[in-house]
């Protein structure tokens, strides 16, 4: 005997949903972007007392990698959508944005840096939404 399921379609996104979800790939890419060149191109010794922190000096190579992966996802979170070139990669970029943010909370939590938390905990529920929306409920149709 085969049990009778029901289906609700899901209903197409508002125009508001729409365009919180375009506002914040803009914002996400404007922030990951700019943190992520900062990260790459100035002196870890100049980054470390902009940030009070002496991480980006004892772990340079993890400064360079984090600051490609912070160029990367922003460049993620909004082209392919913009472009509808493989959209599906905003999600993932979207994904590797909130693993990258827990991952920096840990960090930080683990050496003591509260300071550098509150950006993490503003950054995290924002490349969470473009993950939910991108992936979930606004997904955006490639060409």
């Amino acid at each position: 005997m085969q049990a009778n399921t029901v289906s609700t379609p899901i209903q197409p996104a508002g125009k508001v949903l729409q365009i919180s979800l375009w506002s914040v790939q803009t914002l996400m890419f404007a922030a990951f972007t700019l943190f992520g060149f900062q990260k790459l191109f100035m002196p870890a010794e100049a980054l470390a007392a902009m940030w009070q922190t002496q991480w980006p000096v004892e772990y340079s190579t993890l400064l360079r990698f984090t600051g490609l992966i912070d160029v990367a996802g922003g460049i993620g979170i909004l082209l392919p959508a913009l472009t509808r070139i493989q959209p599906r990669l905003t999600v993932l970029a979207a994904l590797g944005c909130t693993i990258l943010q827990i991952c920096a909370i840990i960090f930080h939590a683990m050496r003591g840096e509260f300071a550098a938390l509150p950006l993490n905990f503003i950054l995290l529920p924002l490349v969470a939404f473009i993950l939910w929306g991108r992936g979930k409920r606004a997904p955006v149709a490639p060409r």
